[in-house]
């Protein structure tokens, strides 16, 4: 009990909603719309309480273990921050730019888990953002976000439809480009705050 006190009594408010912010940009739930809608016309049965439990679990394990797995191969959290961070900028060009710089493989699997629980939201992309802002964030203000990120993520899968018919094409198109734009200051926080660590 002493040990959760603890732990949740180092959630930073403002660490909340910067790295909220920065995560469902990353997760993309408005941007992943349309895809959603497509599966749903092939028939596809998305259970969006499903869809985000897997998400949640695969994100958070890996929050808690990527900096480990880190010190296993000898990289330093500022080193893979940079790394990320260039990462992150790529994918905020994506966002901004309409290009696609990173080609998703065609994953098959049953029901929704595969491909929307892993690689869509819990993919690549997210695994790099956590373990990339872990040096600028505690571990407990991420918890935290990442739950946030997920209660928005399950309000548009079972709003999905009601998004797209009422906030229209143009404005989902808006937002992305908005969080497109935030993504990149913060790639750009994340490189040049820790190479400026590094030196």
């Amino acid at each position: 009990m002493e040990q959760l006190s603890t732990f949740f009594g180092a959630v930073d408010f403002w660490q909340v909603i910067s790295s909220f912010i920065f995560l469902i940009a990353i997760i993309d739930p408005f941007g992943n719309i349309p895809i959603t809608i497509a599966m749903e016309e092939k028939g596809v049965k998305i259970n969006a309480f499903h869809v985000c439990l897997a998400s949640l679990i695969i994100l958070m394990a890996f929050l808690f273990l990527g900096e480990w797995i880190l010190k296993l191969f000898g990289v330093q959290i500022e080193y893979f921050a940079i790394a990320g961070g260039f990462v992150i900028f790529l994918m905020a060009l994506e966002m901004i730019l309409d290009i696609t710089i990173f080609q998703n493989s065609n994953l098959e699997g049953e029901g929704s888990i595969v491909p929307l629980a892993f690689p869509m939201y819990a993919g690549p992309g997210a695994f790099t953002a956590l373990l990339a802002i872990t040096a600028e964030y505690s571990v407990a203000s991420l918890c935290v976000s990442l739950i946030l990120c997920i209660l928005v993520l399950y309000l548009v899968l079972i709003g999905t439809r009601w998004l797209t018919k009422y906030l229209g094409q143009t404005s989902l198109y808006i937002i992305r480009k908005f969080f497109g734009i935030i993504v990149l200051a913060i790639a750009c926080k994340l490189m040049f705050g820790n190479l400026a660590i590094i030196l």
